[in-house]
């Protein structure tokens, strides 16, 4: 299904309904707010989080988890096509691409790998391609998994073959773990790095194992970087977030962890008083020493290579409501935006650029209360940045401005 850009007409095809705006034209300092939409895809069910892809074979995917199922949508400068559906009949908590994913528009030969986890702690591995049908692999249940809601996942970074072979899942249970989705299956080889290598079926493979990481608060966020594969980061409620370097010793248990850790002084001055500020936080993707996060009203900077006594070196006013997410545009990486769930102002993103800390945010509503953002993202696709956000049913895609 195709999804085009019109002028302010709605499209109806079968049960899914966009409707279209001419794209923005906004300078990149701008601070003026705006409401033009160039795309908007109806899920037919609430969405509660979304991911886009930031691999270079598949910058165009974007995955959008609602309450029963997961779309893969592939976004191109006008149009919106669905590639696939995943129906794992429980709302979705948090979603990760693997890296083994690669676009239609890249090859004819494309392939989609996503994890994702479920409101009750489940996590599934999700396959399809093109000469074959979606396939979803369960894993992490029972006792072996989480005990709380799953609120953040990644894969592991860097570049190597190591990249899709482990994703880390964090969980409001205060743990972190670690998943081998190429678990050795007891007295025989590696399992198959591909869910659909020769002719083995999901059903074939072993479960994973699992390496948890303990942690003193609930957790928020977990990301990795793209130049390397050792660490994630990791956020928590009370305003701290944790460089973990898991495999800094190959040898050796993952749980001997090296671990800095910084902090923002006034969200964990808000936890020991009760308030109990939830965050996020995330990397730059062209700089692992930059990390960003939003707490409360407020957003921090942190460099590593100059750490402050793991204070951040950069700070300031943020959403007056409270910050949700924190993301990085992964194209343009000076950009970074916010968002919030408090619907008193409606469903709002402010988009920031560091090379104008001094200079107000750029303020994009999206739809007016009582809707919200309950996620975003930034798209990797080159030109102008464009972001997506989850907005009640639907997928709200938009420009950030226009060259200048």
């Amino acid at each position: 299904m195709d999804w085009g850009l019109s002028d302010l007409q709605d499209v109806a095809c079968a049960d899914e309904t966009v409707t279209a705006a001419s794209a923005l034209t906004v300078d990149h300092c701008s601070s003026r707010p705006q409401t033009s939409m160039d795309i908007r895809c109806n899920h037919g069910s609430l969405i509660h989080c979304l991911r886009a892809s930031h691999s270079q074979d598949a910058p165009d995917l974007l995955a959008i988890g609602g309450e029963h199922s997961i779309a893969i949508l592939q976004v191109l400068d006008t149009t919106a096509t669905q590639i696939a559906t995943f129906n794992v009949g429980c709302r979705i908590t948090a979603i990760a691409w693997s890296s083994r994913t690669v676009s239609p528009s890249l090859s004819d030969d494309w392939s989609i790998e996503l994890s994702v986890a479920t409101a009750d702690f489940g996590l599934h591995l999700l396959s399809k391609s093109a000469s074959s049908s979606e396939e979803i692999f369960p894993f992490g249940g029972g006792l072996s998994g989480h005990h709380g809601k799953v609120t953040g996942m990644t894969f592991s970074g860097g570049n190597d073959q190591d990249s899709p072979r482990y994703v880390a899942t964090v969980s409001d249970d205060k743990m972190l773990m670690v998943w081998d989705l190429e678990t050795r299956p007891a007295g025989g080889s590696p399992s198959a790095g591909s869910s659909r290598a020769g002719n083995r079926s999901f059903l074939d493979r072993p479960q994973p194992t699992a390496y948890a990481i303990p942690f003193p608060h609930p957790l928020t966020s977990v990301s990795s970087h793209p130049l390397s594969s050792k660490e994630f980061l990791v956020s928590d409620n009370h305003g701290s977030i944790f460089l973990t370097d898991w495999r800094s010793d190959p040898e050796e248990d993952p749980r001997n962890l090296n671990v800095v850790e910084l902090v923002e002084p006034r969200a964990l001055s808000d936890a020991v008083s009760g308030i109990g500020p939830v965050g996020a936080a995330a990397w730059r993707a062209d700089n692992p020493d930059v990390i960003g996060a939003t707490y409360g009203s407020r957003y921090s900077i942190w460099d590593l290579s100059n750490l402050h006594g793991g204070k951040p070196y950069i700070g300031g006013p943020g959403i007056v409501e409270g910050g949700h997410q924190f993301r990085w545009s992964p194209t343009f990486s000076e950009y970074f935006a916010l968002s919030t769930k408090n619907p008193s102002k409606g469903a709002v993103i402010h988009v920031h650029n560091t090379s104008y800390m001094g200079a107000q945010p750029t303020v994009f509503t999206l739809a007016p209360r009582p809707l919200q953002v309950r996620d975003f993202d930034f798209l990797a696709t080159s030109g102008i940045p464009r972001i997506a956000a989850a907005v009640g049913n639907e997928a709200v895609i938009f420009f950030i401005g226009v060259e200048s």
